[in-house]
């Protein structure tokens, strides 16, 4: 893209993301309202965890870079990750993935096939651990057998020479053991922002029931059509009742203060973004002030 539209289109995301956020609100007031009635300690502590969950996300983009035989540098990971928690809320299904493969396509040249081959094992090490987390309350001690055995499934897969396999044979598993540490932090993290919130609603909810809940509400994004996954979250945590025994009013109140500590935390990240001048940054350096811009998905 020529650098004489750069700048228009930042303007324009800027002015989108307002906007999106403007109508996010108008058609969800009460997140307004629970912003204003979070107590000032478990906002504190959200944020804490919030800011530990972005570092984990910036690990599992630096892990699946490193999959895909690109190195990235901590700081630009950190910053990519922020721009793509912004495009992944308002943008449709879920967008975020398809915004950073174009990024490393456009700017470091990085293959859309090893990267998508790498976004599909960090996907299915997710899965693997939300499901895990789910059945937790079912299985017991016979999750570890479960363990066991999924491993040598996978193994089995590994081995055969089945079509999905062969591409992300020919990754680069430097960083596989960090994808696995970090898709396995993801949910951990989660976790304990899910406990926290639940807690406050709910103080009789044990942590295992926000184990499970965690596993319920890490599934819904594989299917999320909508701004944060509303309204599929809740169907998800609703539908799994009977194994994290979570009242319906304990659900819809936590996921009130989720989505409106999460909000707070995209505005954060939003004035990080642009206040900073990140763009220039991810150029390492070498833009100046009239080519100060967003990567583009162009």
């Amino acid at each position: 893209m020529s650098n004489s539209w750069r700048k228009p289109l930042a303007i324009f995301v800027l002015v989108a993301t307002a906007v999106l956020t403007v109508f996010y609100l108008h058609r969800n007031p009460d997140v307004i309202t629970a912003i204003g009635h979070i107590p000032p300690a478990l906002f504190i502590v959200l944020l804490l965890l919030y800011g530990v969950m972005m570092a984990v996300l910036a690990l599992v983009f630096l892990s699946t870079t490193m999959l895909a035989g690109y190195r990235m540098p901590t700081r630009e990971s950190l910053l990519v990750t922020a721009y793509s928690a912004i495009v992944n809320f308002f943008g449709p299904l879920q967008s975020g993935p398809a915004f950073r493969a174009v990024y490393l396509r456009d700017r470091h040249h990085v293959k859309l096939k090893n990267y998508t081959a790498a976004t599909l094992l960090y996907y299915l090490f997710f899965a693997i651990f939300s499901g895990i987390a789910l059945l937790y309350g079912v299985l017991h001690w016979w999750l570890i057998p479960a363990v066991l055995a999924g491993c040598l499934l996978l193994y089995l897969v590994w081995r055969s020479d089945i079509a999905p396999v062969r591409p992300i044979k020919r990754l680069h598993f430097g960083g596989l053991g960090l994808l696995l540490l970090a898709s396995l932090l993801q949910v951990v993290v989660g976790t304990f922002i899910y406990y926290a919130e639940l807690r406050h609603v709910d103080p009789g909810v044990h942590f295992s029931q926000a184990v499970i809940y965690t596993g319920a509400a890490n599934f819904s994004l594989f299917v999320s059509i909508t701004p944060g996954a509303i309204g599929f979250r809740e169907a998800f945590l609703l539908f799994s009742r009977n194994l994290h025994h979570i009242s319906a009013q304990s659900i819809v109140a936590a996921s009130l203060i989720d989505r409106a500590m999460y909000l707070v935390v995209l505005g954060i990240l939003a004035v990080f973004i642009f206040g900073s001048h990140a763009e220039r940054r991810l150029r390492g350096g070498s833009a100046t002030k009239n080519d100060a811009t967003p990567p583009t998905l162009s």
